[in-house]
């Protein structure tokens, strides 16, 4: 007879004993597992998982509360609480409650017809085991200002948008004094005015139509209404811009370095017009080299509290879309009077070094400057310098890109992260239409400007942020921090390197891991597994933010960071200029939570801006890849979900979804600890990771939905009519054949 696992078992149970003692000294406060695990004192990884493991299955009896993903906290719920409501389109609302950030179902019958955003009081029925607690909300006690993009239908009677939105899953009824002029098919921005209590649909009245919808720039205006990011300048602001004069005066270069007979010159992309960054190089007497960083000084222009102030404070960003830029400041300052073009004298703030020819920093100055450019490069044409050691100021490149690549080796040999993916970039036509895909590489090029801004990033911070001898604190300050990576995803990352045979590690400094995660980078440079693994490592890493406090960049190594180089296009770059002019020439410290406000301010438009960056990434490989229907094509399983396989096209890297809904050889499930759909009957698995052909089904633009279908021996692939359906099965009702279902019911 075998023995039962006795000591095991008993050290389990005295496990969990400690982590329930620890839970009950926590009150109201939430922890996860890496707490848990640092307050018991345990170290070791296998232990780790044990406390990880115990954690979740408190959570799935009812024990404790899981707030988020990994996030706990002990049962203190009371019958009242506040939060924000979350509305979704699939009906799973939800009220994030106040302030432990617990996530409470919400049935739409409860929901009194609050908005994604809206602050609500709620009454929450009491915890019952093995049950999803339920919220009702008794009040909207402030509703979010939102509005909804969508396409109008006009009819005869009535009129109502068809919404674009993942936060409302019915249409918007538009009387019809309220149509603003749109009609059918126009691309509009709603705002619902009201939604009475025993209707189905809300009211609303147009704010704007952006054009006829499936137009380019409809849609493009459409992504950057539904992020809440402005597609146009309001008048006024256009008008204060035009009123800056453009010409420098004498007085002003006289209180600045002149370095306008310094070679300068910029390296830009081809397609750039706001040139934020100049690099001057001239060789000392000494026989060391001075090497300017000279960045655009918007904030001589820009004054505070001014018309263009508020605006660019309230943008916070320039936006990127695939087909053009939206810049935070007006063309005429952007592209015009700020712009470093060659040729003409520009008013700078610069970071000023001196470098051995070894690459060691001897002095550095941060000064006030007049620059004069001497030639616009592309990275295309500096790159072919750097190449060929032939064409303008080939010298001062080639000496730049050597001292560049002892910064980067520097850098990495210091703990920074190297990640180099490709970007996806869209050839387009004049109508806006993609025709084919390409990839953008960094190059020596591109590298040679990126170590060089961010030696002046550092620069910056560090002159700022390091406190002075006789200090207790340095002053109020804007950096730019990266907090250490998610230890669970950073451990899921390490799980699934192990499978491809590599060793990651989740434990030691800083340093250790990053370097552990470099040499993964290398190691898998040109395998079949490399876009998984780079892939699952971006996602371990935190998002970088703008914050007062100063916790480092964990990415780059660097323990103080800042933006300064980009003030054109980013606000906190501005902030950065105003607080250095302030603090070299002697001032006090400014307000440290008016300054961290706008800080949270930037950093939020910053990911809405990046939201939309992706949004039109996205919607541009949709409308792609709608020509090319039908066709097969090799991809990589980058995601599994309880509702389908993600695959990315190994062509062009556009991902779609091939819904678990079309695996109709068998009934496959959700193996989330193995990132794998397993069938049930003939134990067939797709996993993260694999190699799968797949054949283009839909492509909804609305929706900016790609899906697949698998094709293998099983699934041969199938004719343009059969592919909106299952195989084998009858075929759902087309998208305008349900709609009309669903408006007959309603009314």
């Amino acid at each position: 007879m075998a023995r039962k696992n006795t000591s095991g078992n008993r050290m389990s149970k005295e496990l969990r004993t400690a982590i329930e003692q620890y839970i009950a000294e926590q009150g109201a406060k939430t922890f996860n597992y890496k707490q848990v695990s640092r307050a018991l004192g345990i170290s070791n990884p296998t232990h780790h998982r044990a406390v990880a493991l115990i954690l979740a299955e408190m959570a799935f009896d009812g024990d404790i509360l899981e707030v988020e993903p990994g996030k706990y906290k002990a049962h203190s719920r009371t019958t009242e609480a506040e939060g924000v409501f979350q509305r979704r389109s699939n009906g799973k609302n939800s009220v994030i409650t106040d302030p432990d950030g617990e996530t409470i179902f919400v049935a739409e019958r409860n929901s009194m017809h609050a908005l994604n955003g809206d602050r609500v009081r709620v009454s929450v029925a009491a915890n019952v085991r093995g049950k999803e607690p339920e919220a009702i909300v008794t009040e909207i006690i402030e509703k979010k200002d939102q509005t909804f993009i969508g396409t109008l239908k006009v009819d005869k009677n009535f009129a109502y948008l068809e919404t674009d939105s993942k936060f409302l899953a019915t249409d918007i009824y538009i009387p019809k004094g309220k149509l603003k002029g749109g009609k059918t098919g126009d691309k509009a921005v709603v705002r619902i005015t009201d939604w009475f209590d025993d209707a189905k649909n809300p009211r609303g009245e147009v704010i704007d139509i952006l054009g006829t919808a499936g137009e380019n720039d409809a849609e493009i205006h459409a992504i950057l209404a539904e992020y809440g990011l402005p597609y146009r300048y309001p008048e006024s602001v256009n008008k204060a811009a035009d009123k800056i004069p453009d010409d420098i005066t004498p007085e002003e270069i006289a209180r600045r370095e002149d370095m306008r007979g310094v070679t300068t010159f910029t390296i830009d992309p081809k397609d750039a017009k706001d040139f934020d960054d100049a690099l001057s190089f001239r060789k000392l007497p000494n026989g060391n080299y001075e090497i300017g960083v000279h960045i655009a000084d918007v904030t001589h222009y820009v004054r505070p509290e001014t018309a263009l102030d508020h605006e660019a404070a309230d943008r916070a960003t320039s936006v990127y879309l695939v087909d053009r830029v939206v810049p935070m400041l007006p063309e005429r300052l952007s592209n015009g009077i700020c712009s470093l073009r060659p040729d003409e004298d520009k008013l700078t703030f610069s970071c000023i070094f001196e470098m051995t020819p070894s690459g060691k920093i001897v002095d550095s100055r941060i000064c006030r400057t007049a620059i004069r450019s001497d030639r616009r490069f592309t990275y295309e044409e500096a790159q072919e310098v750097i190449e060929t050691g032939k064409g303008d100021y080939a010298e001062e490149i080639l000496e730049l890109d050597r001292l560049a690549k002892i910064l980067r080796k520097k850098r990495f040999d210091t703990g920074s992260v190297d990640f180099n993916r490709e970007e996806v970039r869209f050839e387009i036509d004049d109508k806006g239409h993609p025709v084919s895909i390409y990839f953008k590489e960094s190059k020596d090029a591109n590298k040679l400007i990126e170590e060089f801004m961010l030696l002046a990033n550092k620069t910056v911070a560090e002159r700022i942020g390091r406190v002075p001898k006789g200090k207790k604190k340095a002053k109020a300050f804007v950096y730019r921090v990266h907090e250490q990576p998610d230890e669970q995803k950073l451990m899921a990352l390490a799980d699934m390197a192990r499978r491809f045979g590599y060793r990651v590690r989740t434990q030691g400094t800083p340093k250790e891991i990053n370097s552990s995660l470099n040499r993964l980078m290398q190691d898998i440079k040109g395998k079949p597994e490399e876009d998984l693994l780079t892939l699952m490592a971006l996602r371990s890493m935190a998002k970088a933010e703008y914050s007062t406090d100063n916790v480092g960049h964990y990415g780059l190594g660097f323990d103080y960071y800042t933006h300064f180089t980009s003030p054109i296009r980013r606000y906190p770059d501005m902030m950065v200029h105003r607080l250095l002019e302030r603090y070299l020439d002697g001032g006090r410290s400014v307000n440290l939570e008016k300054l961290e406000e706008k800080c949270r301010h930037s950093s939020d438009r910053e990911q809405l801006a990046a939201n939309a960056e992706r949004a039109s990434i996205k919607y541009k490989q949709v409308e792609y890849m709608g020509d090319h229907l039908g066709e097969v094509y090799t991809g990589m399983i980058s995601g599994v979900t309880e509702w389908g396989l993600y695959v990315e096209l190994d062509d062009n890297k556009c991902e779609g979804l091939v819904p678990v809904r079309d695996l109709a050889d068998d009934f496959y499930d959700f193996d989330q600890e193995n990132f794998a759909l397993v069938g049930r009957r003939h134990n067939n698995r797709y996993r993260l990771g694999d190699k799968i052909k797949v054949q283009v089904a839909r492509a909804d633009l609305r929706t900016k939905q790609l899906d697949f279908v698998i094709v293998d021996e099983k699934n041969p692939p199938r004719t343009l009519d059969t592919l909106g359906s299952k195989p084998g099965k009858k075929s759902d009702p087309k998208p305008d054949e349900k709609r009309r279902r669903r408006k007959s019911s309603r009314r």
